[in-house]
């Protein structure tokens, strides 16, 4: 374990009860990280006199996944080990800073930049203070480097600078915590020196793209196959590799490599051959902690094997001067050995690659001369999009409404009762293994007294399904975490988390935002909104449509073709309160169709802002706060477009709006003055009256999403008069 500082963490805490505490810990901690300016016995490299390396401004960053084969007995301690020495570092240096900082009440009164400074609060200083803790515990050193430490140091002082100084708002981050060993799984890696040849700290790869297909080739492969470029032409469905099951380590090269040169006499100049002469195939390789002597962890690497993702790999793989760092990650996978799968994610000094077919749509999309707007809901997408023109002869009005289909319900109700049952037998088998930390449930309380009253024996029960045992402050007599868990229990943990951790949704996110922008162009704006206040709202109704994962696809497939999205502040705009005429037309969050009584326009909610949207000007288009609504051209829009704007906008029916058999929450009427609501709306959160959008901003509880201007300066708007409702909807925005 890592060695606590003087005093203990026991005598921290006493020492943090007393008003000298910033003289006691400021002594005992000075030792352990001192000042920058203070003379230190230890003496530390100097700076690097050769120029630095700095990437190209032009140049970008790309990130290609790895999977590596862990499966040797050898292996699979050493990298376990290695996550739990790293996650130990990481706890210290939080430990450290934080705990420390806010120990000091006195210190941090009097002068909090010179407290900082004396406990090594600066990057320099956590690196230093995790070398301390890397040599005080002696075990780290069998299992990490100082390489990893520096990095991991550099890490823990982002988040704890984000907590200690406030950002352009006035606000800080909370206390940063260490969490549980089982939720970290990134170990971040070293750079590689691109000024110095050979020169790369922590995780290596070694091989080349060649060497991996002559070692694993497949035995259907043509004769004519033999490099990487002619393996990426073959049509996919086509057999590329061959690899075992269990990947063999690649050997270290032995031997002696011609250097080039020769001597005085005329002899040719050799030297040990290295893993940089390896040219077979590809693999991690670590060379362990600065104490080991196990030797190198190596750890082969794992391609796929059909044809159709040679392409990639062939972009990403086949310049190892584009290399630039590697990081190593793990998942949770209960079919791997141990239950963790683990990945080299390899950093590129590369754009992303993109297929034929994408470069193709996202061309298309970039002449198209439209813009567009998005109005994001809990249960669908609604997009309309106008020439740029506005003129009716350069094309029609084009709406579109993305929302689960009934197979894709039908899917995603499957997952749910998986994940019910899934979490039921977690909450079984955590009862049957503790049964004395819980209660019988009524039932078997009742039971047990028809048992008792006609004379039988008591029968044990085996599954209690009461409340847990808690004092009368209602907190549980255990923890939680001191329970004894099954293997079953952690299996079904595990896979619930594995589940939970699906790539799937931005896969469908990527997939949709590339149908939007191929349709509407790549020039849109969406209304700025705070995600997290309808999480509190809607709760685990957004996890299967994830808006705020669809916006940031949108986004990201708006800049690859040559356009951007917009951000409207709903500040400053109300387009679910305004009508294309310019007229106000006041609607709660319930009323989800637009009924205009000056220009008789009667539409879907959603899409007349998403229409509205598309009229919207930023004087700032990095400031959402300067979006304003060009009434002129939207009155403009409506008269031209007539008839075809009425169709595009009315023509698709929202999933849902229709009320079904009975009342819906949706359709929930206010009660009349006077009479006596129910217990049930008074005391339960579903029908709780929602918060109205359009309130001024500075009622607004934080500051606009994507600006750094303090919620004191956010200008006043009219907002429409806050309304109450008594019910809402529970998939509808």
């Amino acid at each position: 374990m890592i060695a606590d500082p003087p005093h203990g963490r026991a005598g921290l805490h006493q020492l943090a009860c007393s008003k000298e505490v910033g003289q006691h810990v400021s002594a005992s901690l000075l030792d352990a990280a001192p000042a920058p300016d203070a003379v230190s016995a230890r003496r530390f490299r100097g700076k690097n006199k050769g120029q630095r390396w700095k990437r190209g401004e032009g140049t970008e960053l790309a990130v290609i996944r790895l999977p590596l084969d862990v499966h040797r007995l050898e292996d699979l301690p050493r990298v376990e080990n290695l996550y739990s020495a790293m996650w130990s570092v990481k706890r210290a240096l939080q430990r450290d800073a934080v705990d420390a900082y806010w120990a000091g009440d006195a210190r941090r009164a009097r002068d909090a930049k010179a407290w900082r400074a004396g406990l090594g609060l600066s990057r320099e200083g956590m690196e230093r203070r995790g070398y301390r803790h890397m040599e005080h515990s002696r075990h780290l050193g069998h299992h990490v480097t100082k390489a990893l430490v520096m990095h991991q140091a550099d890490e823990v002082w982002e988040g704890v600078s984000r907590h200690l100084f406030p950002d352009a708002s006035s606000r800080r981050f909370g206390r940063p915590k260490p969490g549980m060993w089982w939720h970290y799984t990134r170990i971040p890696g070293r750079a590689r020196s691109h000024t110095t040849p050979r020169k790369w700290e922590t995780f290596r790869l070694h091989g080349t793209l060649a060497g991996h297909l002559a070692a694993y080739r497949h035995r259907d492969l043509g004769p004519a196959v033999l490099t990487p470029e002619q393996a990426a032409a073959l049509p996919p469905g086509t057999r590329v590799l061959e690899q075992p099951r269990r990947l063999p380590a690649p050997a270290q090269p032995s031997g002696r490599v011609p250097t080039g040169e020769v001597t005085a006499k005329g002899t040719p100049k050799t030297r040990a051959a290295t893993w940089w002469d390896h040219t077979g195939p590809l693999a991690l390789v670590f060379t362990g902690g600065a104490d080991s002597t196990r030797g190198d962890l190596v750890l082969p690497v794992r391609l796929p094997s059909g044809a159709g993702r040679w392409p990639r790999l062939l972009h990403f793989l086949n310049n190892p001067d584009t290399w630039h760092k590697v990081d190593l990650v793990r998942r949770r996978d209960t079919c791997a050995p141990g239950g963790w799968a683990y990945e080299a994610h390899l950093m590129v000094l590369t754009a992303g690659y993109t297929s034929p077919a994408t470069r193709s749509r996202r061309n298309a999309a970039a002449k198209l001369a439209r813009v567009g707007g998005i109005d994001g809901n809990v249960s669908n997408l609604s997009v309309v999009s106008l020439p740029d023109t506005f003129d009716p002869t350069d094309g029609p009005v084009v709406a579109t409404r993305l929302e689960f289909t009934d197979d894709e319900l039908v899917v995603l109700e499957k997952a749910r009762r998986k994940e019910r049952g899934r979490k039921r037998a977690l909450d079984r088998s955590r009862r049957a293994t503790n049964p004395d930390q819980y209660g019988p449930s009524k039932r078997q309380q009742a039971r047990s007294e028809r048992r008792r009253t006609a004379g039988l024996p008591a029968r044990t029960v085996q599954v209690p399904g009461g409340a847990r045992d808690s004092n009368k402050a209602g907190v549980p007599k255990q923890a939680y975490r001191r329970d004894d868990l099954s293997a079953g229990y952690r299996r079904n943990r595990a896979r619930l988390a594995e589940a939970a951790a699906t790539a799937a949704k931005d896969h469908r996110a990527r997939r949709i935002a590339g149908r939007i922008v191929a349709d509407h162009g790549a020039n849109l704006t969406v209304e700025d909104c705070d995600i997290r206040t309808w999480y509190r709202l809607w709760g685990k109704a957004l996890q299967a449509t994830t808006p705020g994962r669809l916006i940031t696809a949108i986004s990201r497939e708006c800049e690859k073709s040559g356009g951007r999205l917009l951000r409207a502040s709903t500040f400053t705009i109300k387009l679910s309160q305004t009508c294309l005429c310019g007229e106000s037309v006041t609607k709660t969050l319930a009323d989800r169709v637009h009924r205009c009584t000056y220009c008789g326009l009667i539409a879907d909610r959603d899409m007349v802002s998403a229409a509205l949207a598309a009229h919207v000007r930023l004087t700032n288009p990095d400031d959402p706060r300067t979006a304003s609504l060009d009434i002129v051209q939207a009155r403009m829009t409506q008269i031209v477009f007539a008839e075809g704007l009425q169709e595009a906008l009315s023509g698709q029916p929202q999933r849902g709006a229709r009320p079904r058999r009975g009342r819906t929450p949706a359709a929930a009427q206010r009660p009349v003055p006077g009479q006596r609501a129910s217990a049930r709306q008074n005391t339960t959160d579903r029908y709780r009256p929602t918060p109205n959008e359009t309130r001024p901003a500075l009622m607004r509880h934080k500051a606009h999403v994507g600006t750094a201007i303090p919620v004191g300066n956010a200008p006043p708007t009219d907002g429409a008069p806050e309304q109450e409702l008594i019910g809402r909807h529970p998939t509808t925005g």
